[in-house]
């Protein structure tokens, strides 16, 4: 999801052409990132709606540019849609974050969807890190979110996504509202990767059955990769068990004392992707592991050491 912040003013097009009413926001942003003689730049950016993205920051150099999206009204009303697409060219290095939570509001009677879709599109040898804060969903949502990633050959990926479900601190369940999320990742048009999840009044049981959510409102998953066939499985091996091992050290009782407050985590190795899992109470502990997981399959992966956005630490 797509956070508020500051954002340039509106150029001089026609609300109308992005603003179906005074209460439902269409907007869309799209991103065109080459490689040239100054390093990776935004090549083209289009925009239509609240939808922005600040200029590149280049806190690990000029051939890695760290964007961060912007979405002023700060979240999803009935009716609203976000389309962001973003276009790697061949050896492009792009982190791509938003700078606080989204936030997903109670959907109005009509229970028009609130919609938000991701396209990332990495060309050969190309890097995107996808890697937004949390999605707030609040009881009664109606939401989709859909994520595709297509990778060319030598392409890699690494993202998240951390969605809450309900307002916890408030002691609200997500007790009414749907969701219906997937992550699809392609490789040269290959199909390798794909998770979904629905959740609406036939199985919201889930949210509180011991074989489902068990009472955690927090459904996080890190996905990085591909680990190709010519790293050795004893390497393999060894990154699986340090996450693993992270995860152990990260969620020790030290942090959470209240045994029922427990998260439950697992790191699996599937189709060539390390995926993450956390199921929880807490968004903030699931980012914290998520980033310590970060410093160890970036350097695998990328070749580099993780560099957290500076937006992270405001």
């Amino acid at each position: 999801m797509i956070t508020s912040s500051t954002a340039p003013p509106l150029e001089s097009e026609n609300v109308h052409d992005f603003c179906i009413s005074h209460n439902r926001w269409q907007a869309h942003l799209s991103m065109h990132l080459a490689l040239t003689k100054r390093g990776t730049v935004l090549k083209n950016t289009s925009h239509q709606g609240p939808l922005y993205v600040q200029k590149a920051f280049y806190p690990e150099g000029k051939d890695l540019a760290h964007l961060y999206i912007l979405h002023p009204p700060g979240g999803l009303v009935s009716g609203d849609k976000l389309q962001i697409n973003v276009q790697a060219d061949q050896h492009v290095k792009v982190l791509l974050t938003t700078p606080g939570a989204g936030r997903v509001y109670r959907a109005r009677a009509d229970k028009i969807l609130q919609q938000q879709s991701v396209s990332l599109t990495a060309a050969e040898n190309a890097s995107i890190e996808w890697l937004p804060l949390e999605t707030i969903l609040y009881p009664g949502a109606n939401t989709r979110l859909d994520t595709q990633v297509k990778l060319a050959k030598g392409a890699s990926f690494i993202g998240w996504d951390i969605c809450t479900f309900g307002l916890p601190a408030c002691g609200e369940t997500f007790s009414s509202g749907s969701l219906e999320q997937c992550l699809q990742i392609e490789i040269e048009g290959t199909v390798v990767l794909r998770e979904r999840l629905v959740l609406n009044d036939s199985n919201r049981f889930l949210l509180t059955a011991t074989a489902g959510f068990a009472n955690r409102p927090v459904n996080a998953l890190m996905v990085a990769g591909p680990f190709t066939r010519n790293d050795s499985n004893t390497e393999h091996a060894q990154m699986l068990a340090q996450l693993q091992q992270d995860c152990v050290n990260h969620l020790d009782f030290n942090e959470i004392e209240i045994a029922e407050l427990e998260a439950l985590t697992s790191v699996t190795l599937s189709g060539g992707f390390i995926l993450v899992r956390y199921l929880g109470h807490c968004s903030e502990q699931a980012r914290n592991l998520f980033t310590q997981c970060w410093t160890v399959l970036r350097p695998s992966l990328l070749g580099r050491p993780a560099c957290p956005p500076r937006i992270w630490a405001t």
